[in-house]
């Protein structure tokens, strides 16, 4: 299994992500360290970038935007998303593209 994920024994996954905001487009970036890197093209400014990340990674994994919370790093690059109601496998698929 890989470090930048991690499944809870109720079925919750974790995220370990670090976060580029500002980019020119909204994409994943392959990995970073223990991390998943993904770019956004939200500014860091009030909390858009994190709302744009929550949707991104809500419709890249097709659950409702309610599935996906933000756990820590509200402020900072490296963050940590829990994702309910979803297969391992969907997770796992993201790099292997």
């Amino acid at each position: 299994m890989s470090e930048w994920f991690r499944v809870a024994a109720d079925g919750r996954i974790t995220l370990t992500l670090h976060i580029q905001p500002g980019a020119k487009k909204t994409e994943f970036a392959g990995r970073h360290g223990d991390a998943l890197k993904i770019r956004l093209a939200a500014p860091p400014v009030d909390g858009k970038a994190n709302e744009a990340l929550i949707k991104f990674v809500a419709e890249t994994l097709k659950v409702p935007k309610s599935a996906v919370s933000l756990k820590s790093g509200q402020s900072s690059r490296s963050k940590v998303l829990e994702v309910v109601g979803i297969d391992v496998a969907q997770v796992a698929a993201l790099t292997d593209e």
